[in-house]
């Protein structure tokens, strides 16, 4: 095929006839809003993975997979009456001038910390023009999230607010305390579940609040630590077929040698 460089508008009239009603692609025809969702949120996570893989060379690529999901649901939009590109555009350009004065105005922040400060104004007063009725500071905190980055955003967003640990000890402290709590459900004579996924829950919601408080992003640091384990798990059953053995006839001591020495090789 002969290489065309391609514009932002061939992309649009490429998605316009694939939702052809006669010529167009019959799975595209077939696609509306709730459809495609799931698509996106993949295509999102391939972006992230190939960022953290280093694959930058593959960046392009997974941009425009991305980048095609907002095309398409514009597209639907367009058929709908609804909205198009050109609304898309223009919501987000609006939205970035109004959330950087000191970029677009007359204002002058000092700090990154002052920064923040009117970002988050700023969102609230969106939100509340959005929303008349909107009365907390956790409206519309989508909960099609995953959850580790819907307690980080709930945390957040209490933060803004004040409602938040200004130290890091009372967020250590926190942790022992819903670990201790945990442990309490497991020692009772008839274990309620309930309960226990309860405490499990405010166990996990208090350590996103620690890995927030130290500046890192609970769903990249998980992330990071599958990654580790899947590598430290492969390479232990690499060592256990160089010896012959199959991992369900060893004991766990054994097996924790073996994890021990990928560990030390690692360091």
């Amino acid at each position: 095929m002969e290489h065309y460089n391609y514009s932002l508008g061939d992309l649009l009239a490429i998605m316009a006839a694939l939702r052809d009603p006669e010529n167009g692609c019959p799975w595209d025809l077939k696609q509306d809003f709730a459809s495609i969702v799931p698509y996106t949120l993949e295509e999102a996570y391939e972006v992230a993975d190939t960022i953290e893989r280093g694959a930058l060379a593959e960046l392009p690529g997974e941009l425009g997979d991305l980048l095609f999901q907002v095309v398409f649901y514009a597209r639907l939009g367009e058929e709908q009456s609804l909205f198009n590109f050109g609304d898309v555009v223009q919501s987000i350009s609006h939205k970035l001038v109004a959330r950087h004065p000191h970029v677009f105005g007359n204002a002058d922040f000092d700090s990154e910390e002052q920064v923040k400060a009117n970002w988050e104004n700023t969102k609230a007063e969106e939100r509340r023009a959005k929303d008349a009725a909107a009365t907390s500071a956790l409206d519309d905190i989508p909960r099609s999230l995953p959850a580790l980055s819907r307690a980080t955003k709930i945390q957040k967003r209490c933060a803004a607010v004040g409602f938040d640990w200004r130290e890091l000890p009372p967020v250590v402290d926190k942790i022992r305390e819903e670990l201790d709590e945990v442990m309490a459900e497991l020692d009772e004579p008839e274990r309620d579940q309930d309960r226990v996924a309860d405490e499990l829950g405010d166990l996990l919601f208090a350590t996103v609040n620690l890995v927030r408080h130290l500046k890192q992003d609970p769903e990249a640091v998980l992330r990071r630590a599958n990654d580790k384990f899947e590598r430290r798990f492969r390479a232990v059953e690499q060592a256990l077929r160089a010896d012959g053995k199959d991992s369900r006839a060893c004991s766990l001591e054994e097996l924790d040698g073996y994890w021990n020495r990928v560990k030390r090789q690692e360091s």
